[in-house]
């Protein structure tokens, strides 16, 4: 009999012969019949507390506990949010971030230098607004969905349930717990360019009263680039203990480790006057692979508790505590000489250490007055991070570059043969950070969702930050310090003409103060400042067209307040102002269309750019008008999966971007494409599946995504995996 638990933030080149494989496996099948293509409409939702624990397929969840910090209907919601859960990442192959946001309108996917998860939310490049059980995990890495049960993502400023940051929206990882329920299951990934990947879910319970869980991830990949290698392991243990019937607690640890190449991409022809990537093999590495590594590992312990205080309150506690270490060293392309024949390099590293601490507590009631229901929300946070941060730049030998007198800052080497041999050492050079800061966050939040009648409904909320830094340069013994008070309101109204249907508006704003996402930002020029704030307006529309299906829109303006511009007069001091802007529809569409048809889709209009010119030195002027780096007028994209018996199924879909530019000096075009996935299903027996996977079907060129102008990524091309799911 499983425990009276859930997870605790949701309620909730060779193509041929995988294909062959598959084939002849299928076909030559003995065994019990297959299972049913999926769970019907009635099957159990997946909840925070459940007496019997389920998981509703048709990739539509219906609640989220993100968005409001309490069990809640999406649809009753005020804000943007889609779901990506477990069926749709096995069914596409998901394994990470940059996958799983492929569904997600409104948001897109920066190259992060090679080394981070980098999401890009309506205009508005992140790498710190990432959580996990909604508890902070802001360190620049690039993440797996090994352990992962769902992807919340929100859009627009989420800082009443998130705190600082979360200006554009927010990702927060839901993770797979005990939940005294049997589990065992393994996964087996082989693919072209080296692909090796398993996984393994084991769960059981421990008596009436406690259960345990492990997932696990142990990959060695290569990739269609030359010289990149990924090699990344990961353990996530939890045991869930029941005392009593009204209290439970889950504990857990993970150890993730990632080490990969630092690819970087392609340079442009800036340098020649064409705005477009050089016209390589999309397969070619421009730097050096073996002097570019990147190591970053995190070691994380949890716990969370939770009480019934009675039928109406009810009491959790949640702890984080998270060692971070990441290493980075590139050697990378930096664009390209002016006569057009040489490729010209540069290098830096970077080592950076941090030790977060985080502490929420959450006070949740239900209770009526007169007509009106209530669900209070009342809560705490209490968070340090202590941050070391070194960066030392590449030394070359010193030789003339593109007919420039000798330097030993950049290296170049022929655009035919793109790959820097040579020696470089690493030092600290002026400018270089060495930095230690730390960082004391606490916050209070109050709320109230507010039931007027069947069709009215509202959500209130406020939340305060005393969010206080202090950064030291070791290099030269300067300190900054800042302290903010960070009021972030939040204020929603829903609308229900009819029980499937939600209409809503919203207003909300959240805050980055001036140490920056990452911490590292504090310096003489801004340390007074006041925070950056980002307001956004927004109106939808949320529609359950059936019991299994789910339609949503939304139009916003989101709009970036206190913007840092440099004092022409005086390129030591600044001043703010407001300037940036990002207009936006948003369309969804999720769930099971027949039982045998899932789809999964969305599609984003953006109009973001700069409101006012904004300058980033004396001499460098961004004018009002500038379009915002890597976000693409328009953006769609849809995966189906059809089932034709319960042992067969296909699934085919497309990713569309239009064009846009790599940074917002828009002086280089990124074309739009368009990418056609595909995939066969095949279950074996009751325990046995196998699916086959081509990526990007029709082999189109195409870049992904940039960094900065020279730093260019090409997109993968056509591409075939294989993988066994075993139940055991």
């Amino acid at each position: 009999m499983p425990l009276p638990i859930g997870s605790a933030l949701s309620t909730h080149p060779t193509r041929r012969p995988l294909a062959v494989a598959l084939l002849l496996a299928c076909a030559h099948a003995h065994g019990a019949p297959a299972p049913a293509p999926d769970a019907p409409a009635d099957a159990a939702a997946e909840l925070d507390r459940v007496e019997v624990v389920g998981h509703r397929e048709g990739y539509a969840p219906t609640t989220t506990r993100s968005a409001t910090r309490t069990d809640t209907l999406l649809r009753d919601v005020p804000q943007a949010v889609t779901v990506v859960d477990r069926d749709v990442m096995r069914d596409t192959a998901m394994t990470s971030m940059v996958d799983a946001l492929r569904f997600v309108p409104g948001v897109g996917v920066a190259q992060g230098e090679g080394h981070r998860d980098a999401p890009i939310f309506r205009g508005n490049a992140s790498t710190s607004d990432m959580y996990v059980d909604g508890m902070r995990d802001d360190v620049q890495y690039i993440r797996d969905t090994y352990n992962v049960e769902r992807v919340e993502v929100l859009k627009g400023p989420s800082a009443m349930a998130f705190g600082r940051g979360g200006v554009g929206g927010v990702i927060n990882r839901v993770t797979r717990v005990a939940d005294g329920a049997h589990h065992r299951e393994a996964s087996l990934q082989l693919g072209e360019h080296a692909r090796h990947r398993g996984t393994l879910d084991l769960g059981a319970p421990l008596g009436a009263n406690a259960g345990v869980r492990v997932t696990a991830l142990l990959e060695d990949s290569g990739s269609f680039r030359d010289g990149f290698e990924l090699r990344r392991e990961g353990i996530n243990p939890t045991a869930t203990f029941a005392f009593g019937e009204h209290t439970f607690a889950t504990v857990g640890y993970e150890h993730f480790r990632d080490e990969r190449v630092a690819d970087r991409g392609v340079p442009s022809q800036l340098a020649i006057g064409i705005g477009k990537p050089v016209d390589v093999d999309p397969s070619t590495f421009f730097g050096t692979p073996d002097g570019s590594p990147i190591v970053a590992s995190v070691d994380a312990a949890t716990a969370f508790v939770e009480h019934d205080v009675n039928d109406a309150v009810v009491l959790r506690n949640r702890t984080r505590v998270a060692d971070y270490d990441r290493f980075y060293q590139n050697v990378y392309p930096n664009g390209i000489t002016s006569d057009g024949r040489q490729a010209i390099i540069a290098a830096y590293n970077n080592s950076m250490k941090r030790a977060n601490a985080f502490n929420q507590t959450d006070l949740v009631a239900t209770m009526t007055t007169g007509r009106w229901r209530h669900t209070l929300l009342a809560g705490a946070e209490l968070g340090r991070q202590e941050t070391d941060s070194v960066r030392l730049s590449g030394v070359f030998p010193a030789a003339p570059c593109g007919g420039s007198a000798p330097t030993t800052s950049v290296a170049c080497v022929p655009l035919a043969s793109p790959r820097y041999t040579g020696p470089v050492r690493f030092e600290a050079l002026a400018g270089d950070a060495n930095t230690t800061s730390v960082a004391d966050i606490a916050a209070l939040y109050v709320q109230d969702q507010v039931e007027f009648s069947p069709k009215w409904q509202a959500v209130l909320g406020v939340r305060y930050d005393r969010f206080e830094v202090e950064a030291t340069n070791n290099r030269n013994g300067a300190r900054f310090s800042s302290r903010d008070g960070l009021w972030s309101p939040r204020l929603g109204l829903v609308f229900k003409p009819v029980a499937p249907l939600s209409l809503y508006a919203s207003w909300s704003n959240a805050w980055l103060p001036r140490a920056g996402e990452q911490l590292g930002s504090l310096g003489a020029a801004n340390a007074s400042l006041e925070p950056e704030e980002f307001r956004n307006l927004e109106v939808g529309a949320k529609w359950d067209v059936l019991p299994t299906l789910a339609l949503t829109a939304a139009a916003y303006r989101l709009e970036r307040n206190n913007v840092f511009t440099v004092d022409p007069a005086d390129p030591t001091r600044g001043f703010l102002i407001d300037g940036q802007r990002s207009d936006g529809i948003e369309l969804g569409i999720a769930g099971e269309i027949t039982p045998r048809w899932k789809v999964i889709g969305s599609y984003a209009y953006q109009d973001a750019a700069l409101t006012a010119d904004i300058r980033t030195s004396p001499t460098a002027v961004l004018p009002a008008g500038t379009r915002l780096a890597q976000v693409p007028r328009h953006s769609a994209s849809l995966w189906n999966r059809y089932d034709f018996s319960p042992r067969w199924g296909i699934g085919v879909g497309a990713v569309y971007r239009d064009a846009m530019f790599a940074s917002t000096s828009n002086r280089v075009v990124l074309d739009g494409y368009a990418r056609v996935d595909a995939a066969v299903y095949c279950a074996l027996t009751d325990a046995v599946r196998l699916q086959a996977n081509v990526e990007n079907l029709l082999d189109t060129a195409y870049f992904a995504n940039a960094h900065i102008d020279n730093n260019l990524m090409p997109g993968a091309p056509r591409s075939a995996h294989l993988t066994l799911n075993v139940k055991f």
